[in-house]
């Protein structure tokens, strides 16, 4: 971690992870989970500038990911990926010219693809209707129920081109205090104008209850094997709306998500695990009886052995409980 700032200039803060939950554990003040989707070794980097009232940031992950993510409550997150491509928010595709918006203390889900940045900006509701108040500029509310924003092509291009200058090539030192009102009126431009984002279509919502049935009823079973028939039961659909219905909301298929949901939770067991845990008796318990296939199939999805993932953490628990 390289942290850097002086008494006039904010303090930066960059962060580097091999790990997509060790990742998604470095941004200041928000609850995340992280499932990697895409196989290989994982890759991400967080550069974060700290400002009294709000938080700037730019986000770069090597590996498609599923994520479960939390901002801190009374607040607004506004996220701009300069590619929107593969990228969605709440089962929601992100269109060209569109940014993703969710009011703090309230859970949603985004699913990015691989090689993926993102530049976010969250501000306190106080501080931002202040501002806004300040200037006279009305602010649209509908942010607050809607995933998904359209914004003007040359305003998204001027506020994308000021985050990478403020935030990753920073030219000399400027003062907090005009940062914070530089990335301010950056929010205000991108809030205060309505601009009306492609509806979702009407079978939107059905499959989006059908996956996140599946998914309460994955995190109550996981430790067992789980059918398609069993989940055509539980969601009154045949399989291809169950396949529909995945593919259209988190861009994998039924069986995908099963398969990657309980290799990421076993990964998280391994990288949590006690000293008198083994490989073995971890990936039995989350339901992996073939323990040659678990290994291969672990192997290409994380670039590394379970036992590597294992012996990798469990000094640091020993050093923990003192051992």
């Amino acid at each position: 971690m390289d942290v850097s700032g002086s008494a006039h200039a904010p303090k930066r803060c960059i962060q580097e992870a091999f790990d997509a939950d060790e990742h998604a554990n470095n941004l200041t003040r928000w609850q995340q989970q992280y499932d990697q989707l895409s196989p290989g070794r994982f890759y991400g980097r967080l550069d974060e500038i700290e400002l009294t009232g709000m938080q700037v940031f730019k986000e770069h992950t090597g590996q498609a990911l599923r994520q479960d993510c939390c901002v801190w409550p009374n607040s607004l997150w506004i996220g701009i990926p300069p590619l929107t491509q593969g990228s969605r928010i709440n089962g929601q595709a992100l269109n060209v010219d569109e940014v993703m918006c969710r009011p703090g203390g309230h859970d949603f889900e985004l699913v990015t693809p691989d090689a993926f940045d993102i530049y976010g900006l969250v501000v306190d509701l106080p501080t931002l209707n202040a501002a806004a108040a300040q200037q006279g500029i009305r602010l649209d509310e509908r942010w607050q129920q809607v995933p998904r924003r359209h914004v003007a092509h040359d305003t998204l291009s001027a506020v994308t081109f000021l985050l990478e200058k403020l935030v990753v090539n920073p030219k000399g030192t400027i003062a907090e205090r005009l940062h914070r009102d530089i990335f301010l009126m950056a929010l205000l431009e991108l809030l205060q104008a309505e601009k009306p984002c492609q509806e979702a279509p009407p079978s939107y919502a059905h499959r989006k209850e059908v996956v996140d049935r599946v998914k309460r009823y994955v995190d109550e079973h996981l430790e067992g094997p789980v059918t398609m028939e069993a989940l055509c039961e539980l969601t009154h659909v045949s399989r291809r709306t169950l396949q529909y219905s995945f593919t259209t909301i988190l861009g994998v298929s039924p069986l995908q998500f099963l398969r990657l949901t309980r290799l990421n939770r076993v990964r998280r067991a391994l990288r949590a695990a006690a000293p008198d845990q083994s490989v073995t008796e971890i990936a039995t318990y989350w339901g992996f009886w073939h323990l040659g296939q678990f290994a291969h199939d672990y192997k290409q999805q994380f670039g590394e052995c379970p036992s590597q993932t294992l012996s990798a953490h469990k000094p640091a628990f020993s050093k923990l409980v003192g051992g």
